[in-house]
This record gives C-alpha cells, sequence and structure tokens, in this order.
C-alpha cells in the first residue's frame, strides 16, 4: 500500500527540522511542494532549500504542484472553505494516484506543524473517504509559528495556572478576548484584528516571518504599539507581496503573572 507522510518542517527556519523530519524526507520517493503563485514563492523556495539541506535519498524526486487560490467567502465562510478544500483533495488525489508507486512512499511538506491550523489531514482524509486510492498515513509534527513567537519575544505562553486560547483574528473581531483565558494566541490575522480591541491595555506580542532572516517582532501595551504594528506590517507586505504572522495578547498585571 502506499505510505503519505504528512511532515511539519518549522516556522521558517531550516534549523526548525527535526531528526524525525529529516529521517521522514529521506524515506520518500517523492516530495510534494506546493507553489502558491509568484507572491509566495518564497514559501516555496524555503522548502526546495531543505530538500536541497536535508535530502541524501538519491531515489527521491520532487513534484510542484500549484494550489488553487481560495475564492473570497461567499455564500459563507465555511461553504467556501469546503469548496476550496475539495478542489485541492481533486489535485492530492491525483498526485497520490499518478506519483507514488503502489509500495510507494509520498511526502507533504507543512509549514510550522501539521495539526495547527493547517487543512492538510482533513484534506487527505476527504481523498480518503472517496475510495479511489488507498493510502497509510503517518504524521511528524514540527515547530509552530507560535512557539517560533515565544522563542523570539523569550517568554512563556501561560501565566502560572492561567489557560491559553488560540483563535483566529475572525474570532477576536466576532468575540474579543475571552474572561477566562489569561493569554490569548492569535493566528491568521488578515485584518489587524487587535486594533478592534475595547481595552488598549492589553499587552501584545506581535511577530511576522518568524525564524526567517526577515523577521520583525514588536511589542507592548496595545494602545501604544497597535497602529505602530499595523504600519508595519503593511510595509512588509507591500515589500514581499506576502505575509506571515501571529501574535499574544495578554492584559497586563494579572495575578500569577510570572513575568
Amino acid at each position: 500500500m502506499r505510505k503519505l507522510l504528512v511532515i511539519g518542517i518549522g516556522a521558517g527556519n531550516p534549523d526548525h527540522m527535526t531528526v524525525q523530519a529529516i529521517n521522514g524526507l529521506n524515506q520518500a520517493d517523492v516530495l510534494f511542494i506546493p507553489d502558491k503563485g509568484e507572491k509566495k514563492n518564497d514559501l516555496a523556495d524555503l522548502r526546495r532549500q531543505i530538500c536541497d539541506r536535508f535530502v541524501t535519498n538519491p531515489k527521491s524526486r520532487r513534484v510542484e504542484f500549484d494550489v488553487p487560490v481560495r475564492a473570497e467567502p461567499a455564500p459563507s465562510y465555511r461553504s467556501t472553505v469546503d469548496d476550496w478544500h475539495e478542489a485541492i483533495a481533486a489535485i492530492y488525489e491525483g498526485l497520490i494516484r499518478d506519483e507514488i508507486a503502489q509500495d510507494g512512499c509520498g511526502a507533504f511538506l507543512i509549514w510550522g506543524d501539521p495539526s495547527l491550523y493547517d487543512s492538510a489531514l482533513r484534506i487527505l482524509e476527504r481523498v480518503r473517504l472517496r475510495g479511489n486510492v488507498a493510502f497509510e498515513l503517518e504524521v511528524i509534527p514540527g515547530i509552530t509559528a507560535i512557539q517560533a513567537l515565544a522563542a523570539s519575544h523569550k517568554m512563556a505562553l501561560n501565566r502560572i495556572g492561567d489557560p491559553i486560547l488560540i483563535t483566529t483574528g475572525r474570532r477576536l473581531t466576532e468575540q474579543g478576548m475571552p474572561d477566562n483565558a489569561g493569554s490569548t494566541v492569535v493566528m491568521l490575522d488578515g485584518k489587524c484584528a487587535f486594533n478592534t480591541l475595547a481595552d488598549k491595555d492589553v499587552v501584545i506580542h506581535w511577530g511576522a516571518y518568524l525564524g526567517t532572516p526577515d523577521e520583525i517582532i514588536l511589542s507592548g501595551r496595545l494602545g501604544d504599539v497597535g497602529a505602530e504594528i499595523e504600519k508595519v506590517r503593511d510595509e512588509a507586505r507591500r515589500k514581499k507581496g506576502w505575509i506571515m504572522d501571529t501574535y499574544l495578547l495578554r492584559k497586563p498585571g494579572e495575578p500569577g503573572d510570572d513575568r
């Protein structure tokens, strides 16, 4: 039976690669590299650099494939994502069927960790349920942007005895910061949702291109640095054509604060 490895490659620094991930790359006959278009060619380049640096299996080969662009939400966010995932599932099915031998092994290189705000595992489950191609699956974890953010800011993610919430920019805009989470990590925020918060005393620890030579980090009271972060973010996005950023929000001076 075909075998698929879903390998977390870290948040942008090739040094984030674990020994397990490197071994997985060298186990695979085929390495699948997604291409998200010219504006995000850096993301494909990083995968190529990782393969150049770590792959020693002379029999392995690379197959690059185009990733369809997700439409703007209409009529709903969930239905738009569902249609997008269905289109990608058709591509994955073709890659598995046509590029991996019946007893072969292929690998998808996933930014960060496959289990955190990445859809590859859900999409592969769609492929499995279609029943047209059989495969076994192995998941290799990777360093996440959240871990890279905490490391770059030299901070612990949690306060003593406090829970952490991981959410999206869309949810932060809709629901704000919950009262029962001492720290809130926000991912997939394309519109600087932190600026919608009424409490400007919240402390923000923000980072973009984490782990890469282009890394930018800023932190401080939201009322003092929120506008600066938005400006820096917009300038960086215009310069590179894309941006990946995440941030942690925390109310200041709560009991149990260990910073």
